[in-house]
C-alpha cells in the first residue's frame, strides 16, 4: 500500500477533489499553506493499492493547472523594493509525495 500527498493550488482543489471522486479514489482534505507565496493549498492524503498510485497522479495532473500570476517583486526577491515591478512566476500544478504504508484502517 502507498499514501499519496497531493498538495494543489486551493483554486484547483474542488476539480482535483471531483476527479479523484469521479475515479473510486477516497481522499483526506487538509488546508495548507506554502511556503514561497504564503499562498493556500489543498493537501490530499490518499492511502491506495500500490497498481492505483499512477491513477491518482493522472487525475492529480489533469485537474492541476499550471498558470502564470504577477506578484511583488519582494514576494519573490525576499528584500523590500519600493517600486520595483511585479515579477511573472508559475503557481500551481501539484507537488505530489507517495510513501510506503505498513497499515491503513478506517474504523
Amino acid at each position: 500500500m502507498k499514501l499519496v500527498y497531493a498538495i494543489v493550488d486551493s483554486d484547483d482543489a474542488y476539480a482535483v477533489n471531483k476527479g479523484l471522486s469521479s475515479a473510486g479514489i477516497r481522499a483526506t482534505k487538509l488546508a495548507s499553506t506554502g511556503g514561497f507565496l504564503s499562498k493556500g493549498n489543498t493537501t490530499f492524503m490518499i492511502c491506495c493499492e500500490n497498481e492505483k498510485v499512477d491513477d491518482v497522479v493522472e487525475v492529480c495532473k489533469q485537474f492541476s493547472k499550471k498558470r502564470k500570476q504577477a506578484v511583488p517583486a519582494s514576494a519573490v526577491l525576499e528584500r523590500d523594493f519600493v517600486n520595483a515591478a511585479p515579477v511573472e512566476v508559475t503557481i500551481g500544478g501539484a507537488t505530489i509525495f507517495v510513501t510506503d504504508i505498513e497499515r491503513f484502517e478506517q474504523v
